[in-house]
């Protein structure tokens, strides 16, 4: 009798029903899987990585596209300069790109940097499932505001209360020093009496011979100090013009005075801008004392500036700078019923308040 299908199936029956080994049979069948998502999770992570390099090597090109020592130059000289940094980075960090874009463009006001960046990544594991290698990509964007070119014109009250001491002590040295006890240096240029001899002994010339300093001194340093500032502040050649004007040399001939034309070369305002001193009078009490004129002066300046432009090389904005201790003491007979004395000064009246707002010599 032959026993060997019977013992086949007794082994067979025995080994189906048999417990003690299922453990190793369920890892053996689940360790394929279980080793490819380990594969794939360590490809991923690799990947990730890549990914972050190729991302922050994106970043500091087109930070450096919109940097300080970028905004002088052109757009297209920063997109080269973007792209150059951008693979030394990738070479730093043993990388290579299957394709780089950035673009640099100006507007008036805004330098826009962006970029976008691939790069393959290849696997260890995936690979044995068809997946040789993984793509990975990363886009970035920056900006920063670009120099606006801008006109500066600067009027400067230079009239007959500017020539009040500067401080407490200079007013009360000039008063000390004057024998009606004054502390306006008035600026006489003839004799009260014959209004023909020069006046050597007005008390700006008091004032001047004892050093004592008036407001028009702090006008006259504070404007030159302002064309220093524009020179250590501008980014590029020629972003700052500065235009200087008066409101007269003499009360006998009032109207806006040029100082200094436009001009870019700030050392040469600088050096017109000495030349700013008090406004002269004929003789004391001249005109009754009515030497600021706001109204015409500020008409004159109007007529004075263009339009202003939107901050382009080509069209630069306009600003105007009035320097002033804001008084007004001249006759205005749409608007006063009498004739303003010495003693009366005003505000900055409605009419140049209005005409500041309406104008266009602020942008």
């Amino acid at each position: 009798m032959n026993l060997a299908p019977r013992n086949a199936h007794r082994l067979l029956s025995s080994f189906a029903s048999d417990r003690r080994g299922n453990i190793a049979v369920i890892f053996a069948l689940a360790l394929l899987p279980i080793l490819s998502f380990v594969g794939a999770a360590i490809d991923y992570s690799m990947a990730t990585r890549a990914k972050a390099k190729l991302t922050s090597a994106l970043d500091t090109a087109v930070l450096v596209a919109t940097a300080k020592t970028e905004i002088t130059k052109s757009a297209s000289t920063a997109q080269s300069d973007a792209l150059n940094t951008f693979t030394g980075q990738l070479a730093a960090l043993s990388m290579s790109s299957t394709s780089v874009t950035i673009n640099v463009t100006d507007s008036v006001t805004t330098r826009t940097a962006s970029g976008t960046a691939t790069a393959t990544v290849t696997t260890y594991f995936m690979g044995m499932f068809g997946y040789k290698a993984l793509g990975i990509s990363a886009s970035s964007a920056s900006a920063a505001s670009l120099p606006a070119y801008i006109d500066f014109y600067v009027l400067l009250d230079n009239s007959p209360s500017q020539g009040l001491g500067a401080t407490t002590a200079d007013m009360t040295a000039l008063q000390n020093a004057t024998p009606d006890s004054c502390a306006f240096a008035c600026h006489d240029t003839y004799t009260s009496s014959t209004k023909k001899t020069l006046q050597t002994n007005s008390y700006y010339s008091i004032a001047k011979k004892l050093g004592i300093k008036m407001r028009i001194d702090l006008v006259r340093d504070a404007t030159q100090s302002l064309t220093d500032t524009a020179t250590a502040s501008q980014l590029v050649s020629n972003q700052y013009r500065m235009a200087v004007y008066t409101m007269g040399s003499d009360c006998s001939a009032m109207g806006l005075t040029t100082i200094s034309a436009l001009s870019s070369s700030m050392s040469s305002v600088k050096t017109a801008v000495a030349g700013v001193d008090l406004m002269t009078i004929p003789y004391t009490n001249y005109n009754n004392d009515m030497c600021t004129d706001f109204d015409g002066t500020m008409s004159s300046m109007n007529s004075t500036i263009p339009t202003p432009g939107d901050g382009s090389s080509s069209s630069p904005q306009k600003w105007l700078f009035f320097v002033s201790d804001g008084v007004a003491d001249y006759y205005y007979p749409s608007t006063c019923s009498k004739t303003v004395d010495s003693s009366i000064t005003t505000a900055l009246n409605a009419l140049f308040q209005k005409a500041i707002a309406a104008s266009h010599l602020t942008n």
